[in-house]
């Protein structure tokens, strides 16, 4: 993702620091709403994924079946794929993006809660 935020910063000579703008021969340009938008998409990626990366591992640790495990973790990938597209490189009216954004959300808390339960059992 961030190479698609790069791209477009070079495609468009809108960059942040003034060094890229002069070695690209670009101009320092915070606003550009193309390059913005994409910045935030790669953001929101860089806010979820990483919690679901641990989520999951701990998900792991319960030992959940391996169908519905499986499961969980192919339609996360994939709507989080989708929600990456639909934000930042084909744009589509709502609700597309949220529930792209929703579906992930659930099944983190469904996998949190799981191991919380999982673990308060044990005790």
């Amino acid at each position: 993702m961030g190479t698609l935020t790069s791209l477009l910063r070079i495609g468009r000579g809108s960059f942040a620091n003034p060094e890229d703008a002069k070695a690209f021969k670009g101009k320092v340009k915070l606003d550009d709403p193309l390059v913005e938008r994409t910045r935030r998409a790669h953001l929101n990626d860089l806010e979820n994924i990483p919690a679901f990366w641990i989520l999951g591992a701990l998900y792991l640790t319960t030992g959940p079946s391996a169908a519905l495990a499986t499961l969980l973790f192919r339609v996360y990938a994939v709507c989080r794929v989708i929600h990456t597209l639909v934000y930042a490189v084909i744009p589509l009216p709502q609700p597309a993006r949220g529930v792209a954004y929703m579906i992930p959300y659930v099944i983190k808390w469904y996998m949190g809660v799981q191991i919380v339960l999982h673990y308060l059992s044990a005790v």
